[in-house]
């Protein structure tokens, strides 16, 4: 299904209490999620069968829903029964899960205690986020003059639509100018994140990663921070520094669309697809496998 629009596609989408045909999975163009951003998703992929972190991703969009002061009118183990029923309406068995929510129509301005909460789960056949070709050699990445704001500026722990306008921004920019994807830095100048995949250096054998003081603290992320420790790599959570790029051995990028992707070049600076990066990515290939 690679390349078809996602508004006009076969298959079945769940909204607002039942599962209906894809193109018939609607909401009026003013809602005040359209508007206004008040919108929150979950991305997840499912490996033979199993939606890898099922249920922390539910968690977390009824905590991104509660930072925003929405309400999502359904429990974890509700959400949970949902993915389930829409992956076998469209008889998947590999795939990606889009479990998102917003605020609807009834009222219209910044505003906004009137209106409903609305639901909808998708879910729909996705392979490799970035170029798989670059496996062996690394995606680039570019350094984007946005940067990602203050914990009391935006809700920055939320998985809130509104937060990734300057992602797209910076990602386009940086697709313009012949790199894959954006390096973002935080508010105070320290490396925070790629446009929507978690930081990863590799300096001596040990492996580095921003504090995630101002960003999302990804599943994925966590996810290798703890196999990293199952396999005696040592990790150091801190404050990375740009200057710090040029002494990095290997850099790699996490998240559930980009998995566990290696870096081969940021700005002028080059990198290998080092040892400590293939070790981990196969340790979660199999991870999500098993």
């Amino acid at each position: 299904m690679a390349g078809l629009p996602f508004d006009d596609r076969d298959g079945f989408i769940w909204i607002n209490g039942e599962i209906v045909p894809w193109r018939e999975a609607k909401t009026h163009v003013l809602c005040h999620g359209l508007h206004y951003a008040s919108s929150v998703f979950e991305g997840e992929r499912m490996y033979d069968g199993k939606i890898f972190k099922s249920r922390e991703h539910s968690e977390r969009l009824i905590k991104s829903a509660d930072i925003l002061g929405m309400k999502i009118p359904l429990s974890v183990d509700e959400i949970e029964i949902i993915k389930q029923n829409v992956i076998k309406a469209n008889n998947l068995t590999s795939a990606y899960i889009r479990a998102f929510a917003w605020r609807g129509g009834e009222q219209m301005g910044v505003s906004a205690k009137l209106t409903k909460i609305h639901v909808g789960v998708a879910a729909w056949e996705w392979g490799t986020y970035f170029d798989p070709e670059k496996r062996d050699k690394g995606i680039t990445l570019k350094t984007s003059p946005w940067h990602r704001p203050a914990p009391d500026c935006a809700p920055t722990q939320s998985k809130a639509a509104g937060l990734y306008m300057i992602c797209t921004m910076s990602k386009h920019a940086m697709e313009d100018a012949g790199f894959d994807d954006a390096l973002m830095l935080d508010y105070r100048g320290y490396i925070a994140e790629a446009s929507a995949a978690n930081f990863f250096a590799v300096k001596d054998g040990k492996l580095l990663t921003p504090t995630p003081d101002c960003f999302l603290n990804g599943i994925t992320r966590q996810t290798v921070i703890a196999l990293a420790k199952d396999l005696d790599i040592e990790v150091e959570e801190r404050h990375l520094k740009p200057e710090e790029l040029a002494s990095f051995d290997e850099i790699f990028v996490t998240g559930t669309a980009a998995e566990v992707t290696a870096v081969g070049q940021i700005d002028a600076h080059q990198y290998t697809v080092g040892p400590v990066t293939k070790m981990l990515r196969e340790a979660y290939e199999t991870l999500v496998r098993s």
